[in-house]
């Protein structure tokens, strides 16, 4: 009685669980949520498969991954940031911005960013010009840059030696921008949210995008960081349900 009870209990809670899914997300969603499973992990190959199969919007989704990792962000020591370029790219095209002075602007010019400037594009800036995906700058405007840097740093668009947006090899900078390069940082609950690409991209792709980027989070692991760095893994498309990836296949080959 006890194992039939117990039972019609957990057939209850699955039901009221579903139930509430639909209520919340709308029936598309609920079905999609049926097919992925809430416990059940996949391989990378298995999971962006899934996401293709199930995200079903009318429009090319965002494919997401986020990395729950196991580190504190309070501690100066443990911060994990950096940037990748995507083997395929993040579907998107990025308006690019330069502040850079002399030959470097004219070189911007000819890597084909969409605004060159020095302080004249400074000055715009601080009357609330952000049309632009990512700002780049040589080292000699930062002194002049910082003057915005309350305007830039909420917006991510704070240019950064280490992800490369600061720099004097302008054309790199901006070619691997877009090529489509990628930033990701762990925020204060250790969680690192990366865009890998668009559903139209195909598993294959969005596989490749995503070893990039599990590749690098691996890498950057701080060296104070103890116990389990890598707790865990989830890719979703825009309108879809989350799909939990088997961290060992995930971070196979990483260098870790």
């Amino acid at each position: 009685m006890a194992k039939k009870k117990e039972g019609a209990e957990n057939s209850s809670k699955a039901t009221h669980t579903k139930d509430a899914i639909a209520k919340k997300h709308g029936k598309k969603y609920s079905v999609a949520f049926a097919q992925v499973g809430a416990e059940k992990t996949y391989t990378t190959l298995e999971a962006f498969d899934l996401i293709c199969k199930i995200a079903g919007a009318k429009f090319d989704e965002t494919v997401d991954a986020a990395f729950v990792l196991g580190v504190d962000t309070k501690q100066g020591d443990q911060q994990v940031r950096g940037a990748v370029v995507l083997p395929h790219g993040t579907g998107k095209t990025l308006k690019i911005a330069v502040v850079a002075k002399g030959d470097k602007a004219k070189e911007a010019e000819a890597a084909g960013a969409d605004i060159v400037g020095s302080d004249d594009l400074i000055t715009r800036i601080q009357g609330g010009f952000l049309d632009f995906d990512v700002l780049i700058a040589t080292p000699d405007m930062m002194v002049a840059i910082s003057k915005v840097g309350k305007i830039l740093g909420p917006r991510n668009l704070m240019p950064n030696p280490k992800l490369g947006t600061v720099s004097l090899d302008v054309a790199k900078a901006i070619n691997e921008q877009k090529k489509g390069k990628v930033e990701y940082r762990a925020e204060k609950a250790g969680i690192v949210h990366v865009k890998i690409g668009k559903k139209s991209f195909g598993a294959q792709k969005l596989k490749e995008n995503f070893l990039a980027v599990s590749g690098a989070v691996m890498r950057a692991k701080p060296p104070t960081s103890k116990g389990v760095y890598m707790k865990g893994i989830t890719v979703s498309a825009t309108m879809s349900p989350g799909v939990r990836l088997d961290i060992a296949d995930a971070t196979a080959g990483s260098g870790n």
